[in-house]
């Protein structure tokens, strides 16, 4: 299937990118009811092929599951694949001379507290019941393979950095990446073609705000092997990959002016159950009731009575969904949930229209592929749907 981007390559007129914030900092106000907790680096060795995590959780049915509080799924990073992935983190940094490691704990989501060298990692990565219920009620799980989860943990790792020595004090910091004091957007508009920032999380998400662009471009220059100065060779963002790699550099081998362990929301403290967590969490990912334009579906398919015996519209968007969910997601960066409320709408309409398949599917695939992109993002540009910082 071609890529939307290259789909749209001239056609960007009737697209606004702009873009939720997907990985924002938590703030001070945000941290209401934080719990502190003293921080374990015990090593257990994984054993290949074998299960990890609670018990309890691997048989029970999907309803008994939902109903259990957060705090009682007894989920822990040691002996779990996050455990290997926290330490390649560190053995990334070692390998760079710096002696600062960020503490990780479960909570609810990925985030790094403002003020607060940590990083929280979501309690579903924790065990494979749990990712394959995260899957199911959002349609994907974010960080749930290796290379997701380690980008994140280095783009967090960046974020947990900057709080450990207060780079955004620093007036050089200051005048290569922006003012952190910038206020978070609800919405960014990135400029895909930007040679300005580096090319890390999805979204151009470099471009949101300053910290993101430091966290981003501290990721890039994090990652072993990598060859940056090839890579962004005659590009404006080589300036503050060379800056990073300098601060480093000074600062690597000094001893962190926060040395904070604290725990910001860990799952011993979410009294939510799962249900509760999920249905908040549809809600702010999902999309208010939005209305299509008739015409646009209609120029998709079609209503003509000569095509009544040809197969139904809807059944032909329900048995491509998956793929179209997948790569509008993978080239827009929103989450499958939103991208999925959307195409459930267009299932919807085309079922009330009557609406038939009346050309050979390939094209149908490409158009609607076309359709589903314009339409998730021109909702987003109408903030229509629910995401809050």
């Amino acid at each position: 299937m071609k890529a939307p981007a290259a789909i749209l390559a001239g056609r960007l007129d009737v697209v606004d990118f702009r873009k939720p914030i997907r990985y924002a900092r938590r703030s001070k106000e945000e941290e209401k009811g934080v719990r502190s907790g003293s921080h374990k680096r015990r090593r257990y060795g994984l054993r290949r092929g074998r299960a990890y995590g609670p018990r309890h959780l691997d048989n029970l049915p999907e309803s008994e599951l939902l109903d259990l509080r957060i705090r009682d799924l007894g989920v822990r990073i040691e002996g779990t694949p996050l455990e290997q992935r926290i330490q390649e983190l560190y053995h990334e940094l070692e390998a760079k001379g710096i002696r600062f490691r960020p503490h990780c704990w479960l909570s609810d989501e990925w985030f790094t507290p403002d003020g607060i060298p940590g990083i929280a990692i979501p309690f579903y990565l924790a065990h494979p019941r749990l990712m394959w219920l995260e899957r199911k009620q959002m349609l994907e799980v974010e960080g749930g393979s290796e290379g997701w989860c380690m980008k994140i943990l280095r783009h967090e790792a960046g974020h947990a950095i900057e709080n450990a020595y207060r780079l955004r004090q620093l007036r050089s910091w200051r005048q290569m990446f922006g003012s952190a004091t910038q206020s978070y957007p609800e919405y960014y508009s990135p400029k895909p073609y930007s040679r300005s920032y580096v090319l890390h999380l999805d979204s151009w998400y470099a471009q949101s705000h300053p910290c993101e662009d430091f966290a981003e471009t501290f990721a890039v220059w994090l990652k072993s092997k990598s060859r940056w100065r090839v890579q962004y060779q005659g590009w404006p963002a080589l300036k503050k990959l060379e800056y990073v790699d300098a601060l480093m550099k000074e600062i690597r081998e000094q001893k962190p002016k926060v040395t904070s362990r604290e725990f910001v929301d860990p799952v011993s403290s979410i009294r939510k159950t799962l249900r509760e967590h999920y249905e908040q969490k549809r809600e702010h990912y999902g999309l208010d009731h939005p209305n299509f334009y008739d015409q646009d579906l209609r120029r998709l398919f079609s209503d003509a009575p000569e095509h009544a015996r040809c197969p139904s519209a809807a059944a032909f968007l329900r048995r491509m969904g998956p793929t179209l969910r997948r790569e509008v997601a993978r080239w827009t960066g929103e989450y499958q949930y939103t991208i999925n409320e959307v195409l459930d709408e267009m299932i919807r309409r085309c079922r009330e229209l009557k609406l038939r398949v009346d050309r050979p599917a390939d094209q149908i695939e490409r158009d609607a592929l076309v359709l589903l992109t314009i339409q998730t993002m021109n909702y987003l540009h109408d903030g229509r749907h629910r995401v809050a910082l």
